[in-house]
Protein backbone atom coordinates (compact mmCIF):
# COMPACT_ATOMS: atom_id res chain seq x y z
CA UNK A 1 0.00 0.00 0.00
CA UNK A 2 1.40 3.35 -0.82
CA UNK A 3 1.82 6.25 1.54
CA UNK A 4 -1.38 8.18 2.24
CA UNK A 5 -0.10 11.60 1.26
CA UNK A 6 1.00 9.68 -2.06
CA UNK A 7 -2.72 8.79 -3.34
CA UNK A 8 -3.92 12.02 -3.15
CA UNK A 9 -0.66 13.26 -5.95
CA UNK A 10 -1.23 10.22 -7.55
CA UNK A 11 -5.14 11.29 -8.03
CA UNK A 12 -3.81 14.49 -8.68
CA UNK A 13 -0.94 13.63 -10.73
CA UNK A 14 0.16 16.39 -13.45
CA UNK A 15 -2.57 17.15 -15.83
CA UNK A 16 -0.20 19.19 -18.01
CA UNK A 17 2.18 15.44 -18.35
CA UNK A 18 -0.69 13.72 -19.26
CA UNK A 19 -1.86 16.04 -21.87
CA UNK A 20 1.64 15.17 -23.74
CA UNK A 21 1.41 11.67 -23.24
CA UNK A 22 -1.95 11.78 -25.26
CA UNK A 23 0.09 14.14 -27.84
CA UNK A 24 2.56 11.09 -28.26
CA UNK A 25 -0.35 8.58 -28.64
CA UNK A 26 -2.41 10.95 -31.29
CA UNK A 27 1.02 11.52 -32.88
CA UNK A 28 1.43 7.91 -33.63
CA UNK A 29 -2.57 7.47 -34.63
CA UNK A 30 -2.47 10.52 -37.13
CA UNK A 31 1.40 11.86 -37.25
CA UNK A 32 3.47 14.28 -35.37
CA UNK A 33 2.32 17.23 -38.31
CA UNK A 34 -1.29 16.71 -37.63
CA UNK A 35 -1.19 16.85 -33.84
CA UNK A 36 -0.85 20.88 -32.31
CA UNK A 37 0.59 19.74 -29.16
CA UNK A 38 0.74 23.08 -27.16
CA UNK A 39 0.67 21.06 -23.54
CA UNK A 40 4.37 20.93 -22.22
CA UNK A 41 7.25 24.21 -21.93
CA UNK A 42 9.93 22.16 -23.52
CA UNK A 43 11.72 24.35 -25.34
CA UNK A 44 12.22 23.81 -29.21
CA UNK A 45 15.06 26.17 -29.74
CA UNK A 46 17.93 23.93 -29.37
CA UNK A 47 21.13 25.20 -27.13
CA UNK A 48 23.81 27.52 -28.00
CA UNK A 49 25.97 26.10 -29.96
CA UNK A 50 28.71 27.15 -27.04
CA UNK A 51 27.03 24.26 -25.16
CA UNK A 52 28.12 21.64 -27.47
CA UNK A 53 31.95 23.48 -27.79
CA UNK A 54 31.37 23.40 -23.42
CA UNK A 55 30.63 19.60 -23.69
CA UNK A 56 33.73 18.57 -25.80
CA UNK A 57 36.26 21.04 -23.99
CA UNK A 58 35.40 19.46 -20.82
CA UNK A 59 35.60 15.76 -21.80
CA UNK A 60 38.68 16.52 -23.41
CA UNK A 61 40.58 18.41 -21.56
CA UNK A 62 39.44 17.73 -17.39
CA UNK A 63 40.18 14.69 -15.50
CA UNK A 64 37.29 12.37 -15.68
CA UNK A 65 37.16 11.06 -12.32
CA UNK A 66 37.14 14.82 -10.72
CA UNK A 67 34.68 15.85 -13.41
CA UNK A 68 32.33 13.18 -12.88
CA UNK A 69 33.01 12.42 -9.39
CA UNK A 70 30.47 13.75 -6.46
CA UNK A 71 31.99 17.89 -5.51
CA UNK A 72 33.52 18.70 -2.26
CA UNK A 73 30.73 20.53 -0.76
CA UNK A 74 26.70 19.51 -1.49
CA UNK A 75 26.72 23.28 -2.76
CA UNK A 76 28.72 22.56 -5.68
CA UNK A 77 32.04 23.36 -7.18
CA UNK A 78 33.38 26.33 -5.77
CA UNK A 79 34.69 27.86 -9.27
CA UNK A 80 31.43 27.42 -10.26
CA UNK A 81 29.75 29.05 -7.81
CA UNK A 82 32.14 31.99 -7.91
CA UNK A 83 31.69 32.71 -11.83
CA UNK A 84 27.86 32.76 -10.85
CA UNK A 85 28.06 34.89 -8.26
CA UNK A 86 30.35 37.34 -10.60
CA UNK A 87 28.18 37.40 -13.39
CA UNK A 88 25.36 38.06 -11.31
CA UNK A 89 26.99 41.44 -9.90
CA UNK A 90 28.19 42.67 -13.08
CA UNK A 91 24.40 42.30 -14.74
CA UNK A 92 22.45 43.52 -11.49
CA UNK A 93 24.85 45.44 -9.34
CA UNK A 94 24.66 42.57 -6.76
CA UNK A 95 27.10 41.82 -3.98
CA UNK A 96 27.26 38.17 -3.72
CA UNK A 97 30.31 35.81 -3.42
CA UNK A 98 30.56 31.93 -3.46
CA UNK A 99 29.55 31.21 -0.49
CA UNK A 100 26.09 33.31 -1.49
CA UNK A 101 25.23 30.57 -4.42
CA UNK A 102 24.64 27.03 -3.85
CA UNK A 103 23.99 24.89 -7.33
CA UNK A 104 21.01 22.94 -7.44
CA UNK A 105 19.28 20.04 -9.52
CA UNK A 106 17.21 22.70 -11.59
CA UNK A 107 14.54 25.43 -10.31
CA UNK A 108 12.43 22.56 -8.88
CA UNK A 109 15.21 20.84 -6.76
CA UNK A 110 16.48 24.25 -5.59
CA UNK A 111 12.43 25.08 -4.45
CA UNK A 112 12.67 22.29 -2.75
CA UNK A 113 16.24 22.56 -1.12
CA UNK A 114 14.90 25.86 0.46
CA UNK A 115 11.11 24.96 1.20
CA UNK A 116 13.27 21.90 2.95
CA UNK A 117 15.42 24.63 5.09
CA UNK A 118 13.07 26.88 6.21
CA UNK A 119 9.04 25.57 6.44
CA UNK A 120 7.90 23.67 9.77
CA UNK A 121 5.12 21.44 9.45
CA UNK A 122 1.71 24.09 9.75
CA UNK A 123 3.99 26.84 8.27
CA UNK A 124 2.26 29.08 5.48
CA UNK A 125 3.85 29.72 2.03
CA UNK A 126 1.82 31.83 -0.21
CA UNK A 127 1.28 31.67 -4.01
CA UNK A 128 -0.12 34.04 -6.53
CA UNK A 129 -3.19 32.26 -9.04
CA UNK A 130 -2.10 31.77 -11.04
CA UNK A 131 1.07 29.19 -9.94
CA UNK A 132 2.86 26.88 -10.93
CA UNK A 133 0.83 23.93 -9.91
CA UNK A 134 4.06 21.91 -8.49
CA UNK A 135 4.16 24.72 -5.70
CA UNK A 136 1.65 22.91 -3.59
CA UNK A 137 3.29 19.64 -3.47
CA UNK A 138 6.59 21.01 -3.21
CA UNK A 139 5.13 22.57 0.17
CA UNK A 140 3.41 19.89 1.08
CA UNK A 141 6.35 17.47 0.58
CA UNK A 142 7.28 19.36 3.88
CA UNK A 143 4.30 19.62 5.57
CA UNK A 144 3.55 23.37 5.16
CA UNK A 145 0.57 24.85 3.90
CA UNK A 146 0.16 26.63 0.44
CA UNK A 147 -2.35 29.67 1.06
CA UNK A 148 -3.60 30.85 -2.45
CA UNK A 149 -3.80 34.32 -3.65
CA UNK A 150 -6.75 34.61 -6.09
CA UNK A 151 -6.28 35.68 -9.91
CA UNK A 152 -6.81 39.14 -10.90
CA UNK A 153 -7.66 38.19 -14.51
CA UNK A 154 -7.77 41.82 -15.42
CA UNK A 155 -3.79 42.23 -16.02
CA UNK A 156 -2.90 38.89 -13.75
CA UNK A 157 -0.29 41.44 -11.22
CA UNK A 158 -0.35 39.96 -7.84
CA UNK A 159 -3.59 41.03 -5.72
CA UNK A 160 -2.00 43.01 -2.74
CA UNK A 161 -4.51 43.55 -0.90
CA UNK A 162 -5.82 40.30 -0.58
CA UNK A 163 -2.01 39.34 -0.01
CA UNK A 164 -1.79 41.26 2.78
CA UNK A 165 -4.91 40.12 4.17
CA UNK A 166 -3.86 36.25 4.10
CA UNK A 167 -0.39 37.07 5.56
CA UNK A 168 -0.52 36.21 9.04
CA UNK A 169 2.10 34.85 12.09
CA UNK A 170 2.61 31.31 10.21
CA UNK A 171 3.46 33.09 7.16
CA UNK A 172 6.96 31.83 6.48
CA UNK A 173 7.60 32.06 2.85
CA UNK A 174 5.90 33.82 -0.52
CA UNK A 175 6.76 32.74 -4.19
CA UNK A 176 6.47 34.86 -7.31
CA UNK A 177 6.98 33.32 -10.58
CA UNK A 178 8.44 36.67 -12.91
CA UNK A 179 7.91 36.20 -16.07
CA UNK A 180 5.40 33.95 -14.69
CA UNK A 181 4.35 30.46 -15.57
CA UNK A 182 1.20 30.03 -17.22
CA UNK A 183 0.77 34.16 -18.19
CA UNK A 184 3.46 35.39 -19.21
CA UNK A 185 3.23 38.10 -17.50
CA UNK A 186 5.97 40.16 -16.11
CA UNK A 187 5.83 41.74 -12.39
CA UNK A 188 6.16 45.48 -12.23
CA UNK A 189 8.89 47.31 -10.39
CA UNK A 190 5.66 49.12 -8.87
CA UNK A 191 4.14 45.74 -8.34
CA UNK A 192 7.08 44.27 -6.71
CA UNK A 193 7.69 48.05 -3.96
CA UNK A 194 4.23 47.21 -3.16
CA UNK A 195 4.52 43.82 -2.46
CA UNK A 196 7.61 43.89 -0.53
CA UNK A 197 6.28 47.00 1.19
CA UNK A 198 3.48 44.84 2.60
CA UNK A 199 5.73 41.81 3.11
CA UNK A 200 8.54 44.35 5.60
CA UNK A 201 5.24 45.86 7.63
CA UNK A 202 3.71 42.34 8.51
CA UNK A 203 7.32 41.43 9.18
CA UNK A 204 7.49 43.98 11.90
CA UNK A 205 3.52 43.60 12.84
CA UNK A 206 4.12 40.19 14.04
CA UNK A 207 7.86 40.33 14.80
CA UNK A 208 8.61 37.42 12.41
CA UNK A 209 10.44 36.69 9.27
CA UNK A 210 8.74 36.25 5.85
CA UNK A 211 11.07 35.12 3.07
CA UNK A 212 10.23 36.16 -0.37
CA UNK A 213 11.31 33.56 -2.61
CA UNK A 214 11.62 34.41 -6.06
CA UNK A 215 11.60 31.00 -8.83
CA UNK A 216 13.07 32.38 -11.99
CA UNK A 217 13.34 29.71 -14.77
CA UNK A 218 11.77 32.19 -17.51
CA UNK A 219 14.21 35.35 -16.68
CA UNK A 220 15.76 35.85 -19.94
CA UNK A 221 12.61 35.35 -22.04
CA UNK A 222 11.02 38.44 -22.21
CA UNK A 223 10.24 40.55 -25.19
CA UNK A 224 9.53 44.25 -26.24
CA UNK A 225 12.13 45.74 -23.91
CA UNK A 226 10.33 44.41 -20.82
CA UNK A 227 12.35 44.30 -17.87
CA UNK A 228 12.34 42.12 -14.48
CA UNK A 229 13.34 43.39 -11.41
CA UNK A 230 15.96 41.64 -9.56
CA UNK A 231 14.62 41.01 -5.84
CA UNK A 232 17.20 41.13 -3.69
CA UNK A 233 17.68 44.93 -4.46
CA UNK A 234 14.25 45.29 -3.27
CA UNK A 235 14.05 43.25 0.02
CA UNK A 236 16.53 41.94 2.53
CA UNK A 237 14.69 38.46 2.43
CA UNK A 238 14.90 37.19 -0.73
CA UNK A 239 15.90 34.06 -1.96
CA UNK A 240 16.35 33.40 -5.54
CA UNK A 241 15.62 30.21 -7.29
CA UNK A 242 17.19 30.00 -11.61
CA UNK A 243 17.49 27.14 -13.99
CA UNK A 244 19.14 26.82 -17.48
CA UNK A 245 16.49 25.30 -18.23
CA UNK A 246 15.10 27.50 -20.53
CA UNK A 247 17.84 30.11 -20.93
CA UNK A 248 19.89 27.48 -22.61
CA UNK A 249 17.53 25.45 -23.67
CA UNK A 250 18.86 22.40 -21.36
CA UNK A 251 15.86 20.96 -19.49
CA UNK A 252 16.54 17.58 -18.75
CA UNK A 253 20.01 18.06 -17.65
CA UNK A 254 18.26 19.76 -14.34
CA UNK A 255 20.94 22.34 -13.29
CA UNK A 256 20.18 25.64 -11.74
CA UNK A 257 21.43 27.55 -8.91
CA UNK A 258 19.94 29.43 -5.46
CA UNK A 259 21.22 32.84 -4.16
CA UNK A 260 21.09 33.05 -0.64
CA UNK A 261 22.31 36.85 -0.02
CA UNK A 262 23.99 37.80 3.22
CA UNK A 263 21.52 40.27 3.57
CA UNK A 264 17.96 37.80 4.36
CA UNK A 265 18.08 37.15 8.40
CA UNK A 266 20.01 33.95 9.83
CA UNK A 267 21.38 33.53 6.57
CA UNK A 268 24.96 31.61 7.22
CA UNK A 269 22.38 28.94 9.05
CA UNK A 270 20.20 28.90 5.83
CA UNK A 271 22.94 28.55 3.95
CA UNK A 272 24.17 25.52 6.00
CA UNK A 273 20.68 23.83 6.11
CA UNK A 274 20.26 24.18 1.99
CA UNK A 275 23.78 22.12 1.47
CA UNK A 276 22.83 19.84 4.09
CA UNK A 277 19.13 19.73 2.28
CA UNK A 278 20.77 19.01 -1.18
CA UNK A 279 22.16 15.48 0.76
CA UNK A 280 19.40 14.28 2.89
CA UNK A 281 16.86 15.24 -0.13
CA UNK A 282 19.03 12.77 -2.70
CA UNK A 283 20.41 15.58 -4.87
CA UNK A 284 24.30 14.99 -3.12
CA UNK A 285 25.16 17.58 -5.78
CA UNK A 286 24.01 19.12 -8.90
CA UNK A 287 25.19 17.25 -11.72
CA UNK A 288 28.57 17.95 -11.97
CA UNK A 289 29.38 18.20 -15.81
CA UNK A 290 26.31 20.80 -16.13
CA UNK A 291 28.20 22.78 -13.58
CA UNK A 292 31.27 23.27 -15.41
CA UNK A 293 29.19 23.26 -18.71
CA UNK A 294 26.85 26.39 -17.72
CA UNK A 295 30.00 27.97 -16.29
CA UNK A 296 31.70 28.67 -19.78
CA UNK A 297 28.36 29.66 -20.98
CA UNK A 298 27.35 32.55 -18.57
CA UNK A 299 27.00 34.53 -21.10
CA UNK A 300 25.11 32.68 -23.62
CA UNK A 301 21.15 33.18 -24.39
CA UNK A 302 18.91 31.33 -26.11
CA UNK A 303 17.64 32.65 -29.29
CA UNK A 304 14.41 34.30 -28.29
CA UNK A 305 13.63 35.66 -31.72
CA UNK A 306 12.49 32.06 -32.51
CA UNK A 307 9.84 32.44 -29.75
CA UNK A 308 8.81 35.64 -30.25
CA UNK A 309 7.85 34.91 -33.48
CA UNK A 310 5.80 32.08 -32.46
CA UNK A 311 4.23 34.57 -29.66
CA UNK A 312 3.29 37.15 -32.35
CA UNK A 313 1.71 34.30 -34.65
CA UNK A 314 -0.16 32.29 -32.31
CA UNK A 315 -1.59 35.80 -30.20
CA UNK A 316 -2.73 37.40 -33.47
CA UNK A 317 -4.06 34.12 -34.80
CA UNK A 318 -6.34 33.06 -31.53
CA UNK A 319 -7.26 37.07 -31.65
CA UNK A 320 -8.37 36.75 -34.65
CA UNK A 321 -10.46 33.84 -34.27
CA UNK A 322 -12.31 35.34 -31.34
CA UNK A 323 -10.36 34.13 -28.48
CA UNK A 324 -9.69 36.52 -25.63
CA UNK A 325 -5.84 36.61 -24.28
CA UNK A 326 -3.35 39.10 -22.75
CA UNK A 327 -0.47 39.67 -24.80
CA UNK A 328 2.71 37.55 -22.68
CA UNK A 329 5.85 39.75 -22.16
CA UNK A 330 8.02 36.65 -21.09
CA UNK A 331 8.33 32.89 -21.40
CA UNK A 332 7.00 31.22 -23.72
CA UNK A 333 3.00 30.80 -22.80
CA UNK A 334 -0.21 32.09 -23.83
CA UNK A 335 -3.46 32.19 -21.34
CA UNK A 336 -6.01 31.93 -22.69
CA UNK A 337 -9.79 32.45 -21.55
CA UNK A 338 -11.98 29.85 -22.52
CA UNK A 339 -15.14 30.36 -23.96
CA UNK A 340 -16.67 27.55 -22.03
CA UNK A 341 -17.68 28.32 -18.42
CA UNK A 342 -15.76 24.76 -17.71
CA UNK A 343 -12.43 24.93 -19.20
CA UNK A 344 -11.93 21.26 -19.27
CA UNK A 345 -14.85 21.08 -21.66
CA UNK A 346 -12.92 23.59 -23.92
CA UNK A 347 -9.77 21.43 -23.41
CA UNK A 348 -11.84 18.16 -24.51
CA UNK A 349 -13.91 20.16 -27.75
CA UNK A 350 -10.11 21.10 -28.72
CA UNK A 351 -8.81 17.34 -28.12
CA UNK A 352 -11.39 16.63 -31.24
CA UNK A 353 -8.98 18.69 -33.53
CA UNK A 354 -6.24 17.39 -32.31
CA UNK A 355 -5.15 20.89 -30.29
CA UNK A 356 -3.88 19.78 -27.15
CA UNK A 357 -4.04 22.79 -24.23
CA UNK A 358 -3.74 22.67 -20.51
CA UNK A 359 -6.78 23.56 -18.14
CA UNK A 360 -6.47 26.68 -16.23
CA UNK A 361 -7.26 25.07 -13.06
CA UNK A 362 -4.09 23.05 -13.25
CA UNK A 363 -2.56 26.61 -12.33
CA UNK A 364 -5.45 27.39 -9.93
CA UNK A 365 -7.43 29.31 -12.14
CA UNK A 366 -10.42 27.85 -13.58
CA UNK A 367 -11.76 29.10 -16.88
CA UNK A 368 -8.70 29.81 -18.99
CA UNK A 369 -6.34 27.39 -20.68
CA UNK A 370 -2.51 27.87 -21.32
CA UNK A 371 -0.65 27.10 -24.65
CA UNK A 372 3.27 26.29 -24.69
CA UNK A 373 4.10 28.42 -27.79
CA UNK A 374 7.79 26.69 -27.29
CA UNK A 375 6.91 24.86 -30.67
CA UNK A 376 7.68 24.82 -34.28
CA UNK A 377 7.02 27.72 -36.38
CA UNK A 378 4.91 25.28 -38.44
CA UNK A 379 3.14 23.62 -35.89
CA UNK A 380 1.52 27.21 -35.23
CA UNK A 381 0.73 28.20 -38.81
CA UNK A 382 -1.00 24.77 -39.31
CA UNK A 383 -2.72 24.62 -35.72
CA UNK A 384 -4.93 28.44 -36.44
CA UNK A 385 -7.23 26.77 -39.13
CA UNK A 386 -8.31 23.99 -36.54
CA UNK A 387 -8.54 26.54 -33.91
CA UNK A 388 -10.93 28.39 -36.32
CA UNK A 389 -12.57 25.88 -36.92
CA UNK A 390 -13.19 25.16 -33.19
CA UNK A 391 -13.91 28.56 -32.66
CA UNK A 392 -16.72 28.33 -34.54
CA UNK A 393 -18.42 26.45 -31.99
CA UNK A 394 -18.31 29.11 -29.12
CA UNK A 395 -18.58 32.25 -31.42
Amino acid sequence: MIAEKMKNMVANSSAIRAMFEEGTRLAGIYGAENVFDFSLGNPNVPAPEAVKEAVLELLEDEDPVVLHGYTNSNSGYADVRGAVAASLNERFNTNFSVKNIIMTVGAAGGLNVILKSLINPGDEVIAFAPYFGEYRSYTNNYDGVLVEISPNTVDFQPKLDEFEQKITPKTKAVIVNTPNNPTGVVYSEETIKKLTAVMEAKQEEYGTEIFLISDEPYRELVYDGAEVPYLTKYYDNTIVGYSYSKSLSLPGERIGYLVIPDEAADSEEILAAANVATRILGFVNAPTLQQKIVAKCLNEKTDISYYDRNREALYNGLKECGFECIKPEGAFYLFVKSPAADEKEFCAAAKKYNILIVPGSSFACPGYVRLAYCVSYETIVNSLPKFKELAKEYF
